[in-house]
């Protein structure tokens, strides 16, 4: 069965949304056992922190949970702090689930892509800019 974590991101989720000219955007999708679970992440940055974090996930209870829990878990960290936001970190915070539901934990994998995102844009406008 889902613990109260779970229920409480799942029926109450937290960071729902989209954020409007994001400095990066990353799509996390379910694994083998759930590959109908899907997550969207914006972040906004500021100073290398994220001072914003939304998602729109499309799932069962732990995807739309653990979604929840990662954009809450990453709002205000440092990149580099936000990068070590694991699945297995986000499971551990939610409490106890179903092993299989294990790949249902999208929203580790949509925050690292949003971060690699916002990387690569940033990189490039250094480029531009030093050109």
């Amino acid at each position: 069965m889902y613990s109260k974590e779970i229920l409480k991101h799942f029926q109450s989720p937290q960071n729902v949304g989209s954020i409007e000219n994001a400095d990066g955007f990353g799509i996390g999708y379910g694994g083998e056992k759930c590959p109908e679970d899907l997550a969207h992440f914006w972040i906004r940055v500021e100073d290398d922190r994220l001072i914003e974090v939304k998602h729109r996930t499309r799932g069962c209870p732990v995807a739309i949970a653990a979604s929840s829990a990662t954009a809450v878990m990453a709002t205000g960290k440092t990149l580099q702090e936000a990068l070590q936001i694991t699945e297995e970190k986000v499971a551990q915070a939610l409490g106890e689930m179903p092993e299989r539901k294990l790949d249902s934990i999208v929203g580790p994998r949509a925050l690292r892509a949003a971060i690699e995102d916002y990387l690569t844009k940033r990189k490039t406008e250094n480029v531009k800019r030093n050109a």
